[in-house]
């Protein structure tokens, strides 16, 4: 396709948006869009404009390189620019293809006519970034697929194949074929039948009860939306396009509702992921065009729950896995594991039959480390212990090709040590999986201080493939994720000690916009593994305070979920979290051996405690440039350990809350009975930060 911007066609001035990659609407594309529009109007030669992007994208809406900056909203603005080419004159026809979404699918909807390539995906996804659709999207479209249709677009903000909407006034016509050439035989009809311009802004909403509709969609949105405002933002300015008696009363709706959202703290923090997420892969000394190893076949040691987690994710990206167990039974087990998430998905419709069986067929169980000698990559996912990790990387050495990546899965143990196992430490890198690790989004990516750049760019890369957001670590205890979840369990520990109860503490942490409390998220996860860490941190710190109704538990043999009972209890075959008196009696006698004499402990304490920890801990991680970045801490929280999104990650949730008054709380709990005075000063980074009225994210 020519890449001119404006080209004449016969009687048909073609504008082709030519913003890489995915034609977003910058300023400059802007101006060239309104020139363009305004040339074919001035030229008496011309009779039909046609807009059309790439192969790749009609557009994805706003240029993401803009966002938030002042040519966003320069003039003309993207408002402004749907304006000139919907008052145009002369026929309009928007030329879909690829992908059409956000302001590019407003863009399309303020063409007179539109024609589409098959299976091209459209979508308004505002909604996922905290707003809602701001330059006409939610007058326009109902206006051509009908209230019900264009209500679940908007508040989903899913993407949706053109296809779905044959027969509708949204597309005039598909193309099979190349577009260009299609969309220049459709604008010739259109001139050759004299089709009058045909604005979508005239056209009227049609629904047959729209009172009883909109009424149920207020409880129905409202019930999903909790601590997002934008859903319901939605809902109100699509109300607007048929309870409004004009269109610019309802366009009127929606830029209120813009602006409104536009200003909230949930738009800030989702805005920060969107752009946490993509920053987290870049890493400021390895050079892009760093040489990638071929990774065709992976080897996962440890056919348990983690294992087999790991090996779906390369199953589904077609990479053939070797899983290796020492034992024919847990071999047979994690195989029937692997079996049973593909037949599920079939099952419930997620997958064909024919593509799980081919997934599944990549699979090889083997006993054998002999079958590994012809691997890329091996993931060892055995048990957290440094012995047991220091037998099977000896032997990977032994066995594994020159070049293959030598992987470790662990949550806190010395990675630079299970390098010095081996006699290429400059292979070794750790990739961190979240349980259940063929579901969970994050992966840490450990970097070794012998880790080659070449093994760091190949497993940033291979992150995408499997589609896991990867955040860099440094080496320390626990990495980010594990060492500020042990800061943030230790403080909730100490409130139990000192008169919380479980159930306060979860039941806080999770009116916070937690996902899971801690004690929950502890079950889960499997007591036995905390335990373990908590011993053999122990022994390196003889001084180091012990948590005592959590170890009597461990003790006992409550783990959680897997045995059955843990900090609560659990039923066969369900997961509800249930009151023991057990724990009960369990708090209390550790209580009265400690000398503790409970107290009453507030909501508001529990969460400030907790949360503020993270934040401590998350500072000391960033001055000691074991992350990058300040969002890089936001991306592991949030995708790893049920951080409310609508608050951004821990990190931003302190810059909105200000340093200030999180520095000026920590000194308060300094003074405490029974805390960690010392842990409580400020960490340095948050001191200076806070005495200079900056943020965290502005570092």
């Amino acid at each position: 396709m020519n890449s001119t911007p404006y080209e004449l066609h016969g009687e048909t001035a073609v504008i082709t948006f030519d913003n890489p990659p995915m034609n977003g609407f910058s300023h400059a594309l802007r101006m060239r869009v309104v020139a363009g529009i305004e040339q074919a109007e001035d030229d008496a030669a011309v009779k039909a404009i046609v807009l059309i992007g790439s192969d790749k994208a009609f557009s994805s809406g706003a240029d993401i390189r803009e966002f938030g900056k002042p040519q966003m909203m320069a003039e003309p603005t993207l408002r402004t620019a749907i304006t000139v080419v919907e008052s145009a004159t002369k026929p309009v026809i928007a030329a879909i293809g690829g992908i059409c979404m956000g302001g590019g699918l407003e863009m399309a909807l303020g063409c007179h006519f539109r024609v589409v390539a098959p299976k091209t995906q459209i979508a308004l996804p505002e909604v996922k970034l905290g707003l809602l659709p701001g330059a006409g999207g939610t007058q326009r479209l109902p206006r051509l697929i009908g209230l019900e249709y264009a209500l679940n677009m908007i508040v989903s903000g899913e993407t949706v194949p053109s296809d779905q909407f044959r027969g509708s006034p949204l597309f005039d016509e598909f193309i099979d074929g190349d577009l260009l050439a299609g969309a220049l035989a459709f604008a010739a009809k259109v001139v050759a039948e004299q089709r009058p311009v045909r604005r979508v802004r005239d056209l009227k909403v049609r629904h047959p009860k729209p009172e009883a509709f909109l009424l149920w969609a207020k409880t129905a949105v409202g019930s999903m939306a909790k601590n997002y405002p934008a859903p319901l933002k939605c809902l109100e300015a699509v109300e607007a396009s048929i309870t409004k008696k004009t269109f610019d009363e309802g366009l009127k709706v929606e830029r209120t509702g813009f602006s409104t959202l536009f200003l909230s703290d949930e738009h800030r923090a989702l805005r920060h992921i969107f752009f946490g997420e993509r920053a987290a892969g870049k890493i400021a000394d390895l050079p892009e065009d760093t040489p990638l190893r071929a990774v065709k076949s992976v080897g996962i040691i440890g056919a348990g729950t983690m294992g087999t987690g790991i090996g779906i994710n390369f199953l589904n990206a077609g990479i053939p896995v070797t899983i290796l167990e020492t034992r024919a039974d847990a071999l047979e087990r994690g195989v029937a594991a692997v079996r049973k998430v593909y037949d599920d998905r079939v099952k419930k419709g997620k997958m064909k039959a024919d593509k799980a069986a081919a997934n599944v067929a990549l699979l090889t169980p083997t006993l054998s480390y002999d079958d590994l000698r012809e691997v890329d990559l091996v993931i060892e996912a055995v048990f957290e212990d440094i012995g047991v990790k220091e037998a099977v990387f000896r032997k990977l050495d032994e066995v594994c090709k020159p070049g293959a990546i030598l992987a470790s899965n662990t949550s806190t143990l010395d990675l630079n040590r299970i390098a010095a196992f081996t006699r290429r430490p400059q292979d070794v890198v750790g990739l961190h999986f979240f349980s259940p690790a063929n579901v969970m989004k994050l992966l840490e990516v450990v970097r070794g201080e012998k880790t080659a750049a070449d093994v760091l760019a190949t497993t940033m890369q291979l992150a995408k493939k499997i589609k896991k957001t990867a955040v860099v670590s440094g080496v320390c205890d626990g990495f980010i994720g594990n060492r500020i979840v042990a800061v943030y369990q230790r403080e909730a520990f100490f409130l139990l000690e000192e008169g919380a109860s479980v159930q306060q503490i979860d039941k806080a942490l999770e009116a916070f916009g937690m996902v899971m409390g801690i004690f929950r998220m502890g079950d889960l996860a499997g007591g036995d593994i905390g335990w373990a860490i908590r011993k053999r941190r122990y022994a390196e710190d003889p001084s180091m305070r012990r948590f005592a109704i959590a170890d009597k538990l461990c003790e006992m043999g409550r783990f959680g979920q897997k045995t059955g009972s843990g900090f609560y209890r659990y039923e066969a075959g369900r997961r509800d979290a249930l009151r023991d008196p057990i724990v009960d009696e369990i708090v209390d006698a550790c209580r009265k051996e400690a000398g503790i004499t409970p107290r009453k402990v507030g909501d508001e304490e529990i969460v400030q405690r907790c949360i503020y920890a993270m934040i401590n801990e998350g500072a000391r991680i960033l001055e000691e440039g074991i992350s990058q970045r300040a969002s890089d801490i936001d991306m592991v929280y949030v995708f790893g350990y049920g951080f409310p999104p609508f608050r951004g990650g821990p990190m931003l949730y302190a810059d909105m809350t200000g340093l200030i008054n999180v520095a000026r709380a920590m000194k308060r709990f300094a003074q405490l009975p029974r805390v960690d005075q010392a842990f409580w000063q400020p960490a340095p980074m948050l001191a200076r930060l806070a005495a200079e009225g900056k943020t965290f994210n502005a570092v």
